[in-house]
């Protein structure tokens, strides 16, 4: 793909308020369109309107409205209305401006070939979404390098000048729980060990049975779990807690039979020759693991993504400067977050970190949450599996 050498356009960043919009918005998008961006509660994910002024300085001749999960290291366009070009411009300049490393774009009323032209490719189509998933047919990605727009290369879908990012399929979880085996399977069916066709409803289930904790999957279990599935594929977990986890939130009742599942699971580890690290696995380590071709799942709290703290897994598997690229097998739709989002999503070492550290308090501990022990629980997969064509 050619490099893209862009001029610059003058533009303005408004808040998006859906009852006191500026009437040079409503003069320009379109009714069905404005009906999409009032459909959902944005206001968790900073949306703004990027708007072009027009010569006159009366009115616009562009605008998108863009949104982006906190604590991350992109922009979203969520459509781009007017003079389409100068609207995306805007947007990849203002994405430039703030140090981020990608530029997103729904599918709803983008066209592929003036997506293409505007230096965007293609985002691969989920395998799956849960029935209650909004979002696109189809999206569209853009990274920012030194290069991009300044006489370099976007023949990377997900890279730059710094690395290419090689792209996994995007599969949403289909439960509320299944978040652990969903990434999982993700990681398994990137690294070529796992058939797309064989990545279904009854796979999730399975590996999800195998490793929960009911209904969570904690480390040990998740890796125990990957381990018999795929039996060559080297598995190490990093947990610096000796204590069961993510029980916290139960009645002692309750954490009881889960604690003696989770010490089985630990016993299991050692039979099948699955080490157990009891040190925090950091963040540069993570970053080396992904260079080695290795896959990281890694256990977060959505508390800075979403706003409710939750703990969720992920998939590490690609790095760029200034972040690290993930997969997230969930996306809110209640606030306009789409597979979009969730897909090749970018997040800053420092954001990543403060994710993945999460409390061990108990509920019903005395401790604050200032003063509880915390914890990082992770999952690297190494790749000694034959490999399926795609």
């Amino acid at each position: 793909m050619p490099s893209h050498q862009e001029t610059p356009v003058r533009s303005a960043l408004v808040p998006f308020e859906p009852d006191a919009l500026p009437a040079p918005l409503t003069r320009l998008v379109p009714p069905d369109v404005l009906a999409r961006w009032r459909s959902a509660d944005r206001a968790g994910q900073a949306p703004r309107v990027v708007a072009v002024p027009g010569e006159d300085g009366e009115g616009w001749t562009a605008a998108a409205l863009v949104t982006a999960r906190p604590r991350t290291a992109y922009l979203k366009i969520v459509d781009a209305v007017g003079e389409v070009p100068a609207a995306v411009a805007a947007v990849v300049a203002a994405a430039r401006h703030q140090g981020l490393v990608q530029v997103k774009w729904e599918g709803w009323t983008a066209d592929a070939g003036a997506a293409a032209a505007l230096g965007f490719t293609p985002l691969r189509v989920p395998l799956a979404r849960a029935e209650d998933a909004d979002g696109p047919g189809s999206g569209y990605v853009r990274c920012l390098g030194e290069g991009d727009g300044e006489g370099g290369s976007d023949d990377d879908v997900e890279g730059n000048s710094g690395g290419a990012v090689a792209e996994p399929p995007y599969y949403g979880q289909t439960t509320h729980f299944t978040c652990g085996a969903v990434t999982a399977l993700i990681a398994r069916t990137h690294a070529g060990a796992l058939p797309p066709e064989a990545f279904d409803r009854a796979a999730e289930l399975r590996l999800w049975r195998d490793a929960t904790n009911f209904p969570a999957c904690e480390p040990v279990g998740l890796g125990v779990a990957v381990r018999r599935a795929w039996p060559s594929s080297p598995v190490t977990v990093f947990l610096d807690e000796e204590r069961p986890v993510l029980l916290g939130h139960l009645p002692e009742s309750e954490r009881e039979w889960r604690a003696v599942l989770q010490r089985e699971s630990r016993a299991d580890a050692g039979r099948l020759g699955v080490p157990v690290v009891p040190h925090r696995l950091p963040m540069a380590a993570v970053r080396d693991a992904i260079g080695r071709g290795e896959q990281v799942l890694l256990l977060l709290s959505l508390a800075g993504m979403q706003g409710f703290d939750v703990p969720h897994w992920v998939l590490c598997h690609g790095a760029v400067p200034g972040a690290v690229v993930i997969e997230d097998p969930w996306a809110n739709a209640a606030t306009g977050d789409t597979w979009v989002d969730a897909h090749l999503l970018p997040v800053s070492d420092a954001s990543l970190d403060e994710m993945s550290t999460l409390s061990a308090l108990s509920a019903d501990s005395a401790e604050s949450a200032e003063s509880a022990d915390h914890y990082r629980g992770a999952v690297i997969i190494g790749d000694t599996e034959p490999r399926h064509a795609s």
